[in-house]
């Protein structure tokens, strides 16, 4: 039964019906927001599933109109010929013995849900409702279709004409009703008013508090007679039991023009300057390596490969005078077929040939207890994780990974430790615990672009997680050319091979490392000195969300520093001689660390949302930016067809009301064509 289920719940999500679970043998929903979590998306569905495999299924009914006939027995419409009428929809038998009957809303219409206003036992659920899908069950009886739900929503028959039209008036009243100017409200209609527009304030939002004292002022105003206090809390504690609407709670608040308001807009930094792709020595050999052996030529992504390599042969050999490591956090991103793979391949082959393959792990993380383990077998460890973008959406979830859910502490927990002891969970049994002496772990990861943006959320900036990754950027997709399989070349394995036989420290180096100081220059002073200016102008001054982005800036770039300056010096390392902190090195690195930092800045203010209404305008806007800046309300509709009408509708308004985007109608023969241009 579970996964019939789940799979339902997967038909009705790919026709386009959001669902979410509800208790078992309950309608009550099992996710923290409720209706608002309502999705389509096959991975969270599966997800929840999994946690829930008895779940019932539920699906919101925004911009559908789903009539619920409670009484079996019910010959509602009392007409045969519109009885008749019905039948052409789908229908479902409910565990009570009544109907669902599930239209399509018409053009325009925002209905929404009745209580026994079309007759007495007959309810509706339209925008702001959900209805139970079959097979779920309640009082141990299951939901049957009589009339198969399986066409999408936009091609579901709409009303009849008379239905159509007891629902437009129906709507009608009620608006009137709700934003009347002052209509003394009689006995007998008292509680179902005061209840009308108590819905109408929920949806938009309003709390419970706030219902109440509005409902207590109508109530002394306008009920005649007044209903005893009791009363009025009752039915606003009612209706303070529906989630808000959340598209209508953030057109109303206009939470977007909000955002616009109160958030820094951060310009773009533009791709990465062309001048930071140079770095002397063994990076710029091993990029050159890699240029002339790849099909799809990616000077970037090679230059990722290239600085994670040299980190990984410098680790636990060299520090600065700030106590500074080379353990850095790479990500590579591209999209898939782009070539990112590559410098994975060029770093796992250099290190094979220089008899330094011990120094690569393995390219998956099964547990955070696993990683902690390989840690301590090599505390020098280069992890070089594919769909690293997906790992984190995985990892930042207990309840889709509860194994691997640590697994981003353990990381942070590394990456600071480079400089002391890293101690790992205590247990019970001594022998379990891990203390691992200067670890240095570093990351050669890749992903493609959606998931790797996907995966940052609010919670991710301000964790300090994303602040001690340095994210690379793949460009255009380079035109394939003939690449030759061509050895590495003897000076990057001799150079490799150096940096593995270098070894300060005294014999017991591999497990209490001593590592040689590298001096800065007096001029590459300077150079970091103004980083930590223009750091804490950003902290004083800039949007409190990134201030933990912003925070690790200068960090990064003296770790950068000591891999340029380890790169500089190659292979001399075995001849004696030492790595030098200039400026070039400390130029390079603060360049490349705010860069990186302001580029991640910018794309979270495209991708990162907070709730869905925030998100879907924001993927309405990258839309139009991919399009070139300007899109047709055709293709729009078409790349945006899990919407519902009522959904998009909302989110363009907003936007054009907001200056985000110009909406054009052009006459064309017979039709006006609209098309939606950024601002």
């Amino acid at each position: 039964m579970a996964s019939n289920l789940l799979q339902a719940a997967l038909v009705y999500a790919d026709l386009g019906y959001p669902v979410l679970p509800c208790a078992p043998n309950e309608k009550r929903p099992l996710t923290e927001h409720g209706l608002l979590d309502a999705t389509t998306d096959a991975e969270q569905i599966e997800s929840w599933w999994t946690c829930w495999p008895d779940a019932n299924i539920a699906i919101r009914t925004d911009g559908l109109i789903a009539v619920d006939i409670d009484d079996p027995e019910s010959d509602w419409p009392g007409d045969q010929e519109k009885l008749a009428n019905l039948d052409n929809a789908p229908a479902s038998i409910t565990p009570r013995g009544g109907r669902h009957i599930i239209y399509r809303q018409p053009e325009g219409r925002g209905w929404r849900n009745t209580e026994k206003t079309l007759a007495s036992g007959v309810d509706t659920r339209a925008d702001g409702g959900y209805i139970l899908v079959a097979p779920s069950i309640v009082i141990g009886k299951r939901y049957q279709w009589l009339n198969e739900l399986d066409a999408p929503p936009a091609e579901l028959p709409e009303p009849p004409a008379w239905l159509t039209e007891r629902l437009d008036t129906i709507a009608q009243a009620s608006v009137t009703t709700s934003i009347g100017d002052g209509n003394p409200i009689p006995d007998g209609q008292r509680n179902a008013t005061l209840a009308r527009l108590a819905g109408v304030m929920r949806r938009v939002g309003m709390s419970h508090a706030e219902l109440q004292a509005a409902l207590h002022q109508i109530n002394v105003d306008r009920c005649s007679p007044p209903l005893p206090e009791r009363e009025v809390d009752r039915v606003a504690a009612n209706i303070a039991r529906y989630e808000p609407d959340q598209f209508a709670t953030a057109a109303a608040e206009d939470h977007y023009a909000q955002d616009r308001a109160s958030a820094t807009n951060p310009d773009d930094p533009g791709p990465l300057p062309e001048h930071l792709l140079d770095v002397p020595g063994f990076i710029n050999d091993v990029i050159k390596h890699n240029l002339e052996t790849a099909s799809r030529p990616q000077p970037i992504l090679a230059l990722a490969g290239a600085i994670s390599l040299q980190a990984i042969l410098a680790a636990r050999k060299v520090r600065d005078d700030r106590g500074n490591r080379t353990n850095l956090y790479l990500v590579s991103i591209a999209e898939s077929g782009h070539g990112k793979e590559h410098a994975r391949k060029i770093n796992r082959r250099i290190l094979f040939e220089a008899g330094l393959e011990s120094l690569e792990a393995n390219d998956e993380i099964a547990s955070d207890a696993g990683l902690v383990t390989a840690v301590e077998q090599s505390p020098a460890s280069l992890f070089q994780i594919d769909e690293f973008g997906r790992f984190l959406r995985t990892i930042g979830d207990p309840k889709k990974a509860p194994h691997l859910y640590n697994v981003l502490t353990v990381l942070m927990k590394l990456y600071s430790t480079a400089d002391s002891v890293f101690r790992g969970k205590a247990y019970a049994n001594a022998k379990q615990n891990k203390s691992i002496d200067q670890p240095c772990v570093c990351m050669h990861n890749t992903s493609v672009p959606a998931h790797f943006y996907e995966s940052l959320t609010v919670a991710s900036l301000s964790d300090g997680f994303v602040a001690r990754l340095i994210v690379m950027e793949a460009g255009a997709l380079p035109e394939r050319v003939r690449a030759i399989e061509r050895p590495v070349p003897p000076s990057i394995v001799d150079t490799a091979r150096a940096w593995g036989e270098f070894s300060p420290g005294g014999n017991l180096r591999r497990e209490h490392p001593e590592p040689l100081l590298i001096e800065a220059t007096p001029d590459a002073i300077v150079v970091f000195d103004d980083l930590a200016a223009r750091v804490d102008d950003e902290l004083a001054n800039g949007d409190d969300r990134v201030h933990s982005l912003w925070a690790r800036v200068e960090e990064k770039a003296c770790r950068l520093a000591l891999v340029y300056a380890c790169s500089v010096v190659g292979d001399q390392i075995s001849k004696g001689e030492l790595p030098v902190i200039d400026r070039a090195a400390a130029e390079w690195a603060c360049e490349l660390s705010a860069y990186t930092t302001r580029r991640v800045i910018h794309l979270a203010s495209l991708w990162i949302s907070e709730g869905r209404f925030d998100a879907q305008q924001k993927k309405v806007l990258r839309l139009i930016a991919d399009a070139g800046g300007e899109i047709s309300r055709t293709d729009l509709c078409r790349q945006t067809r899990r919407l519902t009408i009522r959904e998009r509708a909302d989110i363009l308004s907003n936007l054009v009301e907001t200056g985000a985007i110009t909406e054009i109608a052009t006459p064309t023969a017979g039709r006006t064509k609209e098309t939606y241009v950024l601002r």
